[in-house]
């Protein structure tokens, strides 16, 4: 079992007694009121409410991906969408997948690589690289899937296709594609 799966365990622990509240919602398994003010988006939720400072506001229209976030096991741009909106949702930030005192397989990946320059991107990186391996994991079909009817397989072309939602304005692209194969292919390795 891969250190990301046993994160995810974990926070889905404390998030079954998140739903069970009205006007919560779970970020990285503590629950969280709801702003008062309903046009909140998460992204400012998260930063200026929660001081979750590791999401970042990039274009602030869902176009860069830096501000990427895991809602209930999918990657959303936190951007694009109201806190409200969320009511009993599991939430889980770049804080919520390692920190400096035990980073995550990714973050040790994106790290060995070199996959980042400035830095600025990188959180939102990691979570759509988070959640991108479980949905190569449950056989998810992408725009590069070449077989529809078959479990989609591991390449570097579906890394790209599926890390395409998520720019780095410093060009470390290559570094980010070898950082999420040598994760996933430890993590195929674990399982063995």
């Amino acid at each position: 079992m891969f250190k990301g799966t046993i994160i995810a365990k974990e926070a889905a622990k404390g998030f079954e007694e998140i739903q069970d509240m009205a006007g919560t919602i779970g970020i990285n398994g503590t629950a969280h009121s709801l702003p008062a003010d309903p046009r909140t988006s998460l992204l400012d939720f998260l930063r200026h409410d929660l001081g979750l400072t590791g999401t970042k506001k990039g274009c602030d229209h869902g176009q860069c991906g830096a501000c990427t976030v895991i809602v209930n096991g999918m990657r959303i741009n936190s951007c694009l969408t109201l806190a409200a909106m969320h009511e009993g949702d599991r939430v889980t930030t770049i804080e919520g997948i390692g920190g400096p005192d035990a980073p995550s397989d990714l973050q040790h990946a994106f790290m060995a690589h070199d996959a980042l320059q400035c830095g600025y991107c990188t959180p939102g990186q990691i979570c759509s690289a988070q959640a991108m391996l479980a949905e190569i994991a449950e056989g998810w079909p992408s725009d590069a899937t070449a077989d529809l009817t078959s479990e989609a397989t591991f390449s570097d072309e579906e890394i790209r296709e599926r890390m395409s939602g998520n720019l780095c304005r410093c060009g470390a692209y290559a570094n980010i594609v070898a950082a999420i194969r040598d994760v996933a292919r430890g993590r195929a390795d674990a399982t063995v």
